[in-house]
């Protein structure tokens, strides 16, 4: 991929036609796409843009402050222009983004590595500030005339999943700044605290008498201190003492590197603002804990004793950890329940099958529960409760996940597919 970069502007290559793979294979490039496919009103053009992007109909992309730009093309080579609008963040929102940032240096580091951590996303929400396009968010600009999404912008959409994939920069570039200039605000920002850092010195101190004759406020509380950049060593227990019967060394240092990580994940948490308006998680069963545990990779003897003790016969266990590092929680979810589709999610369980493939493409699936089986193959297609879709391939009579949750059910069965070796 190729881009040409003023600061302003990002102009992207066009791409040649994409087979056998999903448009968004990071959860934030699935967001994007969720903007879209749930906000549209004609599933029908949905399908149209899947198809005209799959066949390299869209040329080179322009990404500017508040909007993305194409010309596509459609079968008989009839170019259109093809506009998507996203509100740009204001310069308070902006200055808010910065405060929140860095006061966790991982978020930026994240960004700078491409990716785009949910952390990011859920602490930017808590302070007011939308990153991720919302249900309707996605304005639709076409010279068709098309006065909702049309195919041409549906295909502009898919095709910027693949964009955001790649480098969320460009997400932040649509919502009004590039790359550059995000970096430069952190950079400043970091030197305006150095600066206030080495303020004046202490003022003397104010008897108490006199302040409250004086009817003075108390001054503000210090800022909390910051936490480190990451969670300390425990002590080390290789010692040349034996350890006492029934005292296992390696699994006893394990955990206290998972309670020293767990801590201070926590109290990142509790540092930021708004701290006090975010839902508490959940805790997690011991059966759960095993699983999340065992994903961390400890060594053999730790894992048997953690599958011993979750409740699953080994192989079981392997899968579920497969899982959870798949997906976490919500993966195991979807290993584990097997939940009737019902009502509005079964009517929107339809839908997403009728429109995931062209004409004659749909493959025959078994439904039982949220389960989907693909006739005469080993792929099975799994429904979460969010609507999100899970590939899973059938090895050694047993049911396993193969990738993440996708948008659609055509996405989740190219995973599974792929997974295989085989064409989907």
């Amino acid at each position: 991929m190729t881009a040409h970069d003023d600061g302003a502007e990002r102009t992207f290559a066009a791409l040649p036609p994409v087979r056998g793979r999903g448009f968004a294979e990071s959860w934030w490039g699935r967001s994007w796409l969720g903007a879209l496919e749930d906000g549209a009103l004609e599933p029908a053009q949905l399908k149209a843009g899947r198809r005209l992007a799959r066949a390299g109909a869209v040329g080179a992309v322009s990404v500017r402050p508040g909007r993305v730009t194409a010309v596509v093309r459609d079968r008989d080579g009839t170019a259109h222009r093809a506009d998507v609008l996203l509100a740009e963040l204001s310069g308070e929102q902006w200055d808010r983004f910065t405060d929140m940032a860095v006061e966790r240096s991982g978020h930026v580091a994240a960004l700078l590595e491409g990716e785009m951590p949910a952390h990011l996303v859920e602490d930017a929400a808590a302070a007011g500030i939308d990153l991720l396009p919302g249900l309707g968010d996605l304005e639709p600009e076409c010279e068709c005339g098309a006065w909702d999404h049309c195919g041409h912008t549906a295909a502009l959409c898919y095709r910027m999943a693949l964009l955001l994939d790649r480098d969320p920069f460009v997400l932040l570039l649509m919502r009004g700044r590039g790359e550059r200039a995000v970096l430069e605000s952190l950079r400043a920002y970091g030197g305006a605290s150095g600066r206030a850092g080495a303020a004046e010195p202490e003022a003397d101190g104010v008897d108490a008498a006199e302040a409250r004759a004086a009817g003075r406020a108390l001054p503000p509380p210090p800022p909390p201190p910051r936490p480190e950049d990451g969670p300390g060593v425990p002590p080390s227990l290789d010692t040349e003492t034996a350890p006492p019967p029934g005292v296992d060394p390696e699994a006893l240092s394990l955990l206290a590197s998972w309670a020293a990580a767990e801590a201070h994940r926590l109290l990142g948490d509790a540092l930021l603002d708004a701290h006090d308006r975010r839902s508490p998680r959940a805790e997690p069963t011991v059966a759960e804990d095993a699983v999340r545990l065992a994903a961390g990779g400890p060594g053999e003897a730790v894992r048997d004793r953690l599958a011993a003790g979750s409740g699953r016969g080994r192989e079981a266990f392997a899968v579920a950890v497969r899982a959870w590092r798949l997906g976490g929680p919500a993966a195991l979810s979807v290993l584990d329940e097997e939940w009737p589709v019902a009502g509005d999610a079964l009517a929107r369980a339809e839908a997403a099958l009728a429109t995931a493939w062209e004409e004659g493409e749909r493959p025959s699936l078994r439904a039982r529960a949220n389960r989907w089986t693909v006739t005469g193959a080993p792929f099975q297609l799994r429904l979460d409760r969010e609507g999100g879709w899970w590939p899973y391939r059938e090895e050694g009579g047993r049911w396993v996940p193969v990738g993440g949750a996708a948008g659609d059910p055509a996405t989740a069965l190219a995973v599974a597919s792929a997974a295989a070796g085989d064409e989907p």
